[in-house]
């Protein structure tokens, strides 16, 4: 991107969406920190995809194409259609953070039709109506910038008008995080989205038995939660560790720290 279209719009394509990524990601998972360069990675794709879409007349025309690159820039296309696709797929697991990941693409998309430099037809000796044109140009350079600073701008408000703790859209998390495979039983999954790993607790066990017929745990909100193991009868402490993650997620109003 650097090479093609300068340092400026390079520097442009990589900041803004890190910013943008990063505020979305604020926002729509509090309980989390994330670090790393990835939104601003994204924005670099977001704004390949922005160079795709601007130049798609001329990345499939015949004319231009003549000596049979509508294969290669096909094979291009689908390359990077996998690539987002592979990433998306990896968002959903723990501890990778699909927000600043699509964020980021979909404010590189919006600064890339600012910033990306569209190729004109003229050059190939295809002709357009230069009215036309010109209104596209226009339209394109201060549409994407004004939106992508508008967006972040309203995010930010957002994200400072909360109280830090707050989802404001709960079921949006799936989009960054999904328990896998969601088809097998709740304490039968590869990994959770949750804190309940971390859960600790005090049992107490009945003196006459020597069965655990109460647990005092501490979920990952602080709060105690006092469940009835008497129906388990079980006296085994390791099982009973083992499961603490599932009386979390049976017995917690809040499952997240």
């Amino acid at each position: 991107v650097e090479q093609s279209h300068g340092f400026t719009p390079a520097m442009i394509l990589f900041i803004l969406p890190a910013i943008g990524g990063t505020v979305l990601s604020a926002i729509f998972l509090p309980e989390y920190i994330s670090v790393g360069a990835s939104g601003g990675i994204f924005g670099l794709i977001g704004a390949c995809l922005s160079d795709i879409v601007m130049n798609w007349n001329l990345i499939f025309s015949d004319f231009v194409n003549e000596g049979g690159n509508k294969k290669r820039h096909a094979m291009i296309l689908l390359i990077l259609f996998l690539d987002i696709v592979v990433n998306c797929l990896l968002g959903i697991t723990p501890f990778i953070d699909n927000f600043t990941h699509m964020g980021g693409m979909i404010f590189g998309f919006l600064c890339g039709m600012s910033t990306m430099e569209r190729v004109s037809s003229d050059f190939f000796g295809v002709e357009e109506k230069r009215c036309w044109s010109s209104f596209k140009n226009i339209f394109a350079r201060f549409f994407g910038l004004i939106i992508s600073i508008a967006g972040i701008m309203a995010a930010t408000i957002i994200l400072l008008e909360g109280d830090g703790v707050t989802n404001p859209c709960e079921s949006c998390s799936a989009i960054s995080c999904i328990s896998f495979p969601p088809w097998n039983p709740q304490d039968n999954r590869w990994w959770y989205c949750d804190d309940c790993s971390q859960v600790t607790a005090e049992a107490r066990i009945n003196p006459a038995t020597g069965v655990f017929h109460a647990l005092d745990m501490t979920c990952p909100d602080g709060k105690i939660e006092s469940i009835d193991l008497s129906d388990l009868g079980s006296k085994d402490k390791a099982w009973l560790e083992r499961n603490l993650p599932n009386f979390c997620r049976q017995n917690c109003d809040s499952i997240f720290s």
